[in-house]
């Protein structure tokens, strides 16, 4: 497996430290979308039973219930705060936020083709999907509220994203020489 592939690299390449660096670099980012796969399927899992299947729905509806008009239920939650209670307003408004943080987070840890445009349309049509779901079995209410809040959650998480990214590599880059040089003498007493 990976052995018998480090060591080719290692016979065919017997001078070439690059070649060799960059391979291990290569593997190291494998692993990392690897990791963030699963995390992303997790989430995606926890997110539909959450969305749909958990006790804090308040069941089937008799009627359908929708809103199409943009901002009317944020609006809402913000003119009833003191009747409705900080618990509820928190939940719906910072709430629809937050759920969808992880999904722009993860889908852009799993993902090779990684953009903030393809992120937050991918986020916006996951939540279309739950927000239609929502609308034709009843279970729940189709909200333009929701899809917006839960878009804006998607976009946070890929901004946290690209924060952790540049971040790591600030922290790295001061280290990458060094890094560089023992990987390189690694690789070069591995090979004699």
């Amino acid at each position: 497996g990976e052995w018998r592939e480090a060591d080719c690299i290692i016979r065919f390449f017997p001078k070439n430290n690059k070649v060799r660096v960059q391979y291990f670099e290569k593997k190291k980012g494998t692993r990392i979308r690897a990791l963030g796969k699963v995390l992303f399927i997790l989430y995606v899992l926890f997110l539909i039973y959450f969305l749909l299947f958990s006790d804090w729905k308040t069941g089937i509806a008799e009627e359908y219930q929708y809103n199409f008009q943009l901002f009317k239920e944020i609006k809402r939650f913000w003119e009833y705060r003191k009747e409705l209670g900080f618990f509820a307003v928190f939940t719906n408004l910072c709430g629809n936020v937050l759920i969808f943080v992880p999904y722009g987070f993860f889908i852009a840890v799993a993902s090779r083709f990684r953009g903030f445009f393809k992120t937050v349309c991918s986020g916006c049509l996951l939540s279309l999907g739950v927000e239609v779901f929502q609308l034709f079995t009843k279970v729940g209410s189709f909200d333009v509220d929701d899809l917006f809040l839960n878009t804006v959650g998607c976009a946070v998480g890929y901004i946290l994203f690209v924060y952790v990214m540049e971040l790591g590599e600030s922290t790295m880059g001061s280290n990458k020489k060094q890094q560089k040089r023992k990987m390189e003498k690694e690789l070069k007493n591995y090979g004699k």
